[in-house]
């Protein structure tokens, strides 16, 4: 018989044996599955979970960076480190800043005004969460967003603090349902009325990381109307070309210490953070969620092993009789032993690939939720192929020895 027609036994003789004990093949191949489920369906949505984050920063640009009053601190497990913090930067700190920082670079400053705003159109109106935010020109450019409808915030509105604003698509979804076109149309947010002259791009409202509710107006107008004591102003400088952003970040930091009135030798009193930063040290956090699923991947995948092995034991056991008729007919050790690998081949793989597609739905589950772009973890999908057919070898290679030792005689006489 030659070496095609043997691979074609093999199989053959494998899928006989796994329906005739499908029970037992059902709950190794349950086991399999789970294992590879979590391993594949962790992982899933952990991609799922990093390409969102990419995404969502990647629009401001690596060549974005933000002055602010304190430390950029990511909180994990048990760490309860507090992040540094300085005095609020003021008004005239931002201005002063943007006034002298001369390189060939896109500089803006904003404060929130309120988060819990509602603003109103005829009958309708908003949930109270509104988040008002004073802009200058530059805000919408440098945070990344993009102008729909109508147009932006001029210089001469933010100086003069004008009554208008650019919305959000949430808002004119909640305000204007009849589908008008909001430009031009007068709204009231808080105590005062405001023309809407520019309506923002959607991009989602996932995880907190979305423009679509905000409210953004000159900057001079929310001082006067959401004033409130020690306001807080940030600053934000896009550079246009990449290579300058170490320059850039000299630069500032030279400056804005002379505004704060640094003292030589002493730190900063206020933090500089890229935005790809941010990004970077939210997806460093998966690290540790990604080794926790692996460690738990392997762990079932040991229990797998072992239930594999059982059953293969288990079935060299009761083959004995079928082994020595083969043994008998002409069948070397080297077939009886080729014959039980493949079986618990099939049988990993079986399980590895209903284990790989559930772990792909469930790990997708969670870009669903956020918006995130349905995900194949083609690498993952590799190394679970590879995981099931080491469980294999490993699992079967005992019993298949067991199987190929027997000896034909006392196996015709097993009862």
């Amino acid at each position: 018989m030659d070496a095609k027609n043997l691979i074609g036994e093999n199989f053959r003789i494998s899928l006989e044996s796994i329906r005739s004990h499908a029970l037992r093949t059902a709950l190794t191949v349950a086991i399999i599955a789970f294992g590879i489920m979590a391993l594949v369906g962790i992982l899933t949505a952990i991609d799922s979970l990093k390409y969102y984050l990419t995404e969502n920063f990647s629009m401001m640009g690596s060549n974005t960076f933000n002055i602010r009053n304190r430390d950029m601190v990511v909180h994990m497990g048990g760490d309860h480190s507090r992040p540094k913090v300085n005095k609020n930067i003021s008004y005239h700190e931002a201005m002063a800043f943007k006034e002298n920082f001369k390189l060939p670079v896109s500089t803006s400053i904003s404060t929130n005004g309120t988060g819990i705003a509602t603003l109103k159109y005829n009958n309708q109106k908003t949930n109270p969460n509104i988040q008002v935010i004073g802009i200058d020109e530059n805000y919408i450019y440098n945070a990344g967003f993009e102008i729909e409808f109508g147009r932006n915030i001029s210089v001469h509105e933010v100086a003069t603090g004008a009554h208008v604003v650019v919305v959000g698509s949430a808002i004119v979804e909640s305000l204007f349902i009849s589908g008008e076109n909001p430009v031009g149309k007068i709204i009231t947010v808080g105590p005062g009325r405001y023309r809407i002259v520019g309506v923002m791009k959607e991009k989602g409202s996932s995880m907190g990381f979305s423009g679509d509710r905000n409210c953004l107006m000159p900057v001079n107008n929310v001082r006067q109307y959401f004033s409130r004591p020690n306001m807080n102003y940030g600053i934000s400088v896009r550079v246009d070309d990449p290579e300058m952003m170490d320059a850039a970040i000299g630069e500032a930091t030279g400056i804005f210490r002379v505004i704060r009135g640094d003292q030589i030798g002493k730190p900063e009193s206020f933090s500089i953070v890229k935005s790809d930063n941010i990004a970077n040290m939210l997806l460093s956090l998966t690290g540790q969620i990604r080794l926790g699923a692996t460690f738990i991947g392997l762990i079932t995948l040991f229990g797998a092993a072992i239930g594999l092995m059982n059953i293969m034991l288990v079935s060299v056991t009761e083959r004995t009789r079928e082994i020595g008729i083969r043994k008998a007919v002409g069948a070397t050790s080297k077939t009886i032993r080729n014959q039980f690998l493949a079986e618990a081949v099939i049988i990993a793989q079986i399980g590895g690939l209903l284990g790989i597609g559930a772990g792909i739905g469930i790990g997708n589950i969670l870009s669903v939720f956020i918006g995130s772009a349905f995900i194949i973890p083609w690498v993952w999908i590799i190394m679970a192929v590879i995981l099931c057919f080491i469980v294999a070898l490993l699992s079967g290679i005992i019993p298949a020895n067991k199987a190929a030792a027997l000896n034909p005689i006392d196996s015709l006489r097993y009862e």
